[in-house]
């Protein structure tokens, strides 16, 4: 699989599942959790498309025909 750089991932993420997170937010979701797993270099961190379309999914949910279809 592709691995992506912070700005490269946001970018991937946008133009493939229609999410917008800057490379700010994903830093921020690194940090405090909730994002993307991620791997660490020694001065970058990099993305792999597997999981950025994991975590795009599980992001998402599944889809709905109504909104009295949403859980409660």
């Amino acid at each position: 699989m592709k691995k992506f750089l912070r700005t490269e991932a946001s970018a991937y993420l946008e133009n493939n599942h229609s999410i917008r997170r800057t490379p700010k937010n994903l830093a921020k979701l690194a940090t405090v959790g909730g994002g993307p797993l991620y791997c660490r270099t020694t001065r970058e961190v990099l993305y792999d498309t597997a999981d950025l379309g994991a975590w795009a999914k599980s992001t998402l949910g599944e889809p709905i025909a109504s909104t009295s279809d949403r859980a409660a």
